[in-house]
C-alpha cells in the first residue's frame, strides 16, 4: 500500500483532583514510575482517555467539558510528559512512551478497557496504542489525528514548526493557517498563549521530532479496533482528503466525519457537533456488543 511520506501545509458528575504534580512515584519494590496527571469527569462504566495535541494541555477540552455525558462516559483527560502539570517530568517525549504512560494510568485507575480520543498529536498517540495494547481498547477517535505515518517537514515548514518551540509568532501563523484564517485575533492570541503557559520549550520541541517524524503506519495498519477520524473541513493540513488516504486505507472499522464549520480545533470551534459526534460513536460500541470495562 501506498502511504503518504509528506503532508504539505498550505500558505472534556465525578471530579476528581489532579494528582499533585508530575513526579515520579515510588512502587511496592522500590522503583519509580511515572503517573500522567489527569482529572475525571463522570462514572460510566465506558471509560476513556482524552489526550491532547502539540499546542495544549489537558485544557483543551475546557470547551467541550459542559456537554459529557457523565452517566454513560468516564473520561480522563491527562497532561502529557512536558505539559501541563507534567511541564517538569522527564522524556522521552514520544508517541510511543505516551501510550506505554496510558496504560499504566489505566492499570492505577483499575481500566481493563478503554477508549481513547486523541487531537491532533494526541491522535497519533492512540494509534499508537493501536500496536502497544490493541487488547485493551474499545474504540479510538482521532480529533484532526496526526497520521501513523507521520508529517516530515522540509524547508521553510520545517523551520517554521521548529521554531515554534521558543517564537510565540510562529505558534501563531501555524494555529491560524490549519484554522482556515477565519478566526479572530484575541482567539488566536489566547490559544497561543496558553500554549506557551502550559508547555515546556524543549518538550514541545522534542514532541515535534516524534510525531512528524516517526512512521509506525505498517504496525498499526490492518487493526480491527473500531476508528473514527473527525476532521475539520476548513483544515488545510489534517485535511478530509489526508484522512481518507491515510486512516481510512489502514483500519478495516475506520469512520470519517468532517465537520464543515471546523478548522484544526473542533474542541473550541465546533464543540458541540464535535461532542455529540465523538459520542454517538463511542456509544455504538455497546450496540455492537462492547462490554463495560
Amino acid at each position: 500500500m501506498n502511504r503518504p511520506r509528506n503532508v504539505e501545509l498550505r500558505g472534556a458528575v465525578v471530579a476528581l483532583a489532579p494528582l499533585p504534580g508530575p513526579r515520579a512515584r515510588a512502587t511496592v519494590d522500590g522503583m519509580t514510575s511515572f503517573v500522567l496527571p489527569h482529572e475525571v469527569h463522570g462514572d460510566g462504566t465506558h471509560k476513556v482517555f482524552a489526550v491532547h495535541g502539540w499546542f495544549a494541555d489537558r485544557s483543551a477540552y475546557a470547551a467541550v467539558l459542559p456537554y459529557l455525558d457523565r452517566v454513560s462516559f468516564g473520561y480522563a483527560l491527562v497532561d502529557l510528559r512536558g505539559y501541563g502539570e507534567a511541564r517538569d517530568a522527564a522524556g522521552p517525549y514520544t508517541t510511543a512512551e505516551a501510550a506505554e504512560d496510558l496504560v499504566r494510568l489505566a492499570d492505577r485507575l483499575g481500566w481493563e478497557r478503554f477508549s481513547v480520543i486523541g487531537h491532533s498529536m494526541g491522535g497519533a498517540v492512540a494509534q499508537r496504542l493501536l500496536t502497544v495494547a490493541p487488547h485493551r481498547l474499545r474504540r479510538i477517535a482521532g480529533v484532526s489525528p496526526v497520521p501513523a505515518s507521520g508529517m516530515p517537514f522540509t524547508g521553510e515548514q520545517a523551520v517554521l514548526f521548529a521554531d515554534a518551540a521558543h517564537r510565540a509568532e510562529n505558534r501563531r501563523a501555524i494555529i491560524d493557517v490549519t484554522s482556515g484564517g477565519r478566526r479572530p485575533a484575541a482567539w488566536l492570541d489566547r490559544m497561543v498563549t496558553g500554549s506557551l503557559e502550559r508547555s515546556d520549550a524543549k518538550a514541545f520541541r522534542a514532541w515535534l521530532d516524534s510525531w512528524a517524524g516517526e512512521d509506525f503506519s505498517a504496525d498499526a495498519e490492518g487493526s480491527e479496533v473500531p476508528a473514527l477520524a473527525v476532521a475539520g473541513a476548513l483544515d488545510p493540513a489534517l485535511s478530509p482528503e489526508v484522512v481518507r488516504r491515510t486512516w481510512m486505507s489502514w483500519y478495516p472499522r475506520a469512520q470519517l466525519a468532517v465537520l464543515p464549520g471546523a478548522g484544526h480545533y473542533a474542541m473550541d470551534e465546533t464543540p458541540l457537533d464535535l461532542i455529540r459526534t465523538v459520542e454517538d460513536f463511542l456509544r455504538a460500541d455497546e450496540a455492537h456488543g462492547g462490554g463495560p470495562t
